[in-house]
C-alpha cells in the first residue's frame, strides 16, 4: 500500500510545478485558519465559525483546518502527495456543493456584483489535484526519496 501511495517518477518536473503551485496557494488559506496569519481568525476562531455559524461537525472542521495548513506544507515537500491531493479533491468538491459556491455560478466575484464567489478556483484545484493523484510527487520530493530507499 505504501509503495502505491509514494510511487512517482522522480524526473517529472510537471508534477513538481503542480504540487508547488497548489501548496503555495493553499498555504495562506491554511495559515489563516490555523495560525491567524494573513488576517485570519486562527484555530479557535475558525473552529467556532465552522461549527457554530456554518454548522460543520467539529471533526470535519478540524480536518479542513489541518488539511489546508499542513497538507499544503506536505505538498511543497512532496510528502504523501497522493493522499493530500485526494483530500484536496474532496475538500474542494465539498466547498463547491456545500458552501454555496455552486449557486453563485462559475466565475469568481471580481466586480462584487454576485452574491458570493463562484467555483472556478475550486475546480482548478480539483483538476490540478487529480493530475497529482495520477502522477505522484515528481521531481525533488520526499516521496521520490522514500521510493528510492524502499527499492
Amino acid at each position: 500500500m505504501l509503495q502505491k501511495l509514494i510511487k512517482t517518477d522522480s524526473s517529472n518536473t510537471a508534477a513538481l510545478v503542480l504540487r508547488l503551485t497548489i501548496g503555495l496557494v493553499m498555504f495562506p488559506h491554511g495559515a489563516q485558519k490555523l495560525f491567524g496569519m494573513f488576517g485570519g481568525y486562527g484555530f479557535s476562531g475558525t473552529m467556532q465559525y465552522f461549527t457554530e455559524t456554518a454548522g460543520i461537525p467539529w471533526v470535519l472542521a478540524f480536518l479542513v483546518i489541518i488539511g489546508e495548513a499542513l497538507g499544503s506544507l506536505a505538498l511543497i515537500a512532496g510528502f504523501a502527495t497522493r493522499f493530500v491531493a485526494g483530500s484536496y479533491i474532496l475538500l474542494m468538491a465539498g466547498i463547491i456543493f456545500f458552501a454555496g459556491h455552486l449557486e453563485n455560478g462559475f466565475f469568481m466575484n471580481w466586480t462584487g456584483a454576485q452574491a458570493g464567489e463562484g467555483y472556478e478556483y475550486h475546480l482548478l484545484v480539483i483538476g490540478m489535484a487529480i493530475a497529482l493523484l495520477i502522477t505522484g510527487s515528481g521531481k525533488a520530493s520526499v516521496d521520490a526519496k522514500l521510493q528510492a530507499s524502499t527499492n
